[in-house]
């Protein structure tokens, strides 16, 4: 079965965007640009909703830069009962339907890893549903108060999860791995 890996790029206080912060939060590095270059260089079918397929296909379809490139060559699965095909990003699928359903039948059927890219809804779903293997948290030095946007951790289901990673890019933007625990107390 195909292991499913939500990424999510978050500020310290747990936003996933913000008012005048660009890209990474501002905060881009080589060492993030490696990681980002290696994690989609893998083999995997991308996940994501609505919202962020809009906001990744405007930037990435039309663009021939290497990351765009990659990001357009790359399987990918938008969730979405309000889209309508065709999908103006190629090797797109729509899938329509019941969320736990859909995501067990790709676990099943796929022979390459799945990832969610952001999508804060899709992966708050897949949390409640209990579908997700490992949560990559990539944090952010800043904290954005009253200019933040999308608050990453809004409506989750209360969780236990145990660390299975760390690491440093750039002396400043730690990533976190979690894999599901035993339930919080």
């Amino acid at each position: 079965m195909a292991e499913l890996t939500a990424d999510l790029f978050v500020s310290l206080d747990g936003f996933a965007a913000g008012v005048d912060v660009g890209p990474f939060f501002g905060c881009s590095g080589p060492d993030l640009d490696a990681w980002i270059r290696e994690a989609t260089e893998q083999p995997q079918l991308m996940l994501m909703g609505r919202v962020t397929y809009e906001a990744m296909a405007a930037i990435s379809a039309g663009a021939a830069d290497e990351a765009s490139t990659r990001m357009n060559d790359l399987p990918k699965a938008v969730f979405s009962n309000t889209l309508r095909e065709p999908l103006s990003w190629q090797n797109t699928r729509l899938v329509r339907g019941d969320l736990a359903e859909r995501i067990t039948a790709l676990k099943r059927e796929s022979d390459v890893p799945l990832r969610s890219i952001g999508s804060l809804t899709l992966v708050r779903s897949l949390m409640e549903l209990g579908l997700v293997d490992r949560l990559r948290m990539m944090v952010f030095p800043l904290t954005l108060g009253g200019d933040g946007r999308e608050p990453a951790y809004a409506g989750y289901p209360r969780a236990g999860l145990h660390l299975a990673g760390t690491r440093v890019l750039d002396s400043r933007v730690v990533l976190l791995e979690y894999r599901p625990g035993a339930s919080a107390r």
